[in-house]
């Protein structure tokens, strides 16, 4: 296996790994692991644990952007744009990264990422609607309203409290809610 194909293997079990807990809840050692290479060799390719995170972090994001920069400008591109998001839904460990990411915003590194990502997501949205600051700021709300609850698996929950599942299935309607909780 070449060097660019092993990095590759190691950023996609971090990826899995920093899903699951989180920046500051996962260890070089549990990327290792999963990887199956030592660790060592993770902290040599990567630097740091911090570095490794926010390589995958920005990998995260920038696969979030591409989603939303795919949609054609026009009339439709609003919805094109959720639809794209809602997507991403199928990869729960891609979401779930992108969630850690903004909680370690305080990294500098990391909080750089965060905010582009934010910045992009409210840049991308008014280009191809044509839509105003107010209604972009509602997209990404919106998005980061459908992570939270994805991340705090709500829709895995539904029957529990009816106040969360209202939120739930308002915010991110039947189908979603029955494929967030299949996955």
């Amino acid at each position: 296996m070449s060097s660019d194909q092993r990095r590759e293997q190691i950023l996609q079990a971090a990826l899995a790994v920093f899903a699951h807990g989180g920046f500051t809840g996962t260890s070089t050692d549990q990327v290792a692991r999963a990887a199956g290479v030592s660790q060592p060799y993770v902290v040599r390719l990567f630097g740091s644990k911090a570095e490794l995170f926010a390589q995958v972090y920005a990998h995260a994001s920038q696969r979030v952007l591409e989603a939303l920069a795919a949609v054609p400008p026009g009339p439709d591109a609003g919805e094109a744009m959720g639809q794209a998001y809602v997507d991403l839904l199928q990869d729960r460990d891609l979401l779930m990264v992108v969630m850690h990411g903004f909680v370690a915003g305080a990294d500098p590194a990391i909080g750089a990422i965060a905010r582009h990502t934010l910045g992009e997501a409210f840049r991308l949205f008014r280009e191809r609607t044509g839509g105003s600051e107010e209604e972009a700021r509602v997209f990404v709300a919106h998005g980061m309203l459908i992570n939270v609850l994805v991340a705090s698996q709500a829709p895995q929950h539904v029957g529990d409290d009816p106040d969360v599942d209202a939120l739930t299935i308002c915010t991110m309607g039947d189908k979603l809610v029955a494929a967030a909780r299949a996955s």
